[in-house]
């Protein structure tokens, strides 16, 4: 991998946590009051932008923090049962190996990521940027870049959302798309990504 420093998102991205997703997003809505995710509206809902999934589920903007404080507690509870997905174990321990810095900038807890890491691979993370407000990536990944001493240009954002490519454009950071996330692939390549990976071996493979 040529760049310095990877940047991962991590829901979507590193761990599988979207059937976890759906069915605490609905709890959500029936505690908060706003509209629940029904099946026919996933596929649907998989080519929008974060702010368009939020109108579409009718939920003021006010309540952002409270759902996303709800989700957070929601997901320590479950750890245990949200898995990496296959081959994640193997790309950190490969491009730190390879002396690539790595990085998560995620919405989620850093306690929550670290469990669902779990002992081998946490400690290879060496930034860790989490609690992130939903649209608050940009100043945090500009916080990762000063910690880690990289330039925009040496760095990859990896992420599965539009939000998380609009940041990483925002800070002059090439960002790459994986295509097994939360967000339909088509609807992220419409956004022009610098890397568009179908598989997460390729990350390795087509990141140089």
């Amino acid at each position: 991998m040529s760049y310095k420093l990877a940047i991962f998102d991590f829901d979507g991205t590193l761990a599988d946590s979207f059937a976890w997703f759906m069915d605490a997003s609905n709890e959500a809505a029936d505690r908060y009051g706003f509209r629940r995710i029904e099946d026919a509206d996933r596929e649907m809902l998989r080519g929008q932008e974060a702010r368009q999934i939020i109108r579409h589920l009718g939920m003021p903007l006010w309540k952002l923090p409270l759902v996303a404080r709800f989700m957070r507690r929601r997901m320590a509870m479950d750890v245990a049962s949200i898995p990496l997905y296959a081959g994640v174990d193997a790309l950190l321990r490969r491009l730190s190996g390879q002396g690539v810095r790595l990085a998560i900038v995620s919405s989620n807890s850093e306690e929550n990521i670290r469990r669902i890491l779990g002992p081998g691979l946490a400690p290879l993370i060496q930034h860790y940027e989490c609690g992130t407000p939903l649209f608050g990536k940009r100043s945090r990944l500009r916080k990762v870049l000063r910690a880690a001493g990289v330039r925009p240009a040496d760095a990859l954002c990896i992420g599965d959302e539009i939000r998380d490519l609009r940041a990483s454009h925002a800070e002059g950071i090439p960002f790459g798309a994986v295509s097994w996330g939360y967000t339909h692939p088509d609807a992220l390549l419409a956004h022009g990504p610098r890397e568009v990976f179908s598989r997460v071996d390729e990350i390795l493979q087509d990141a140089a």
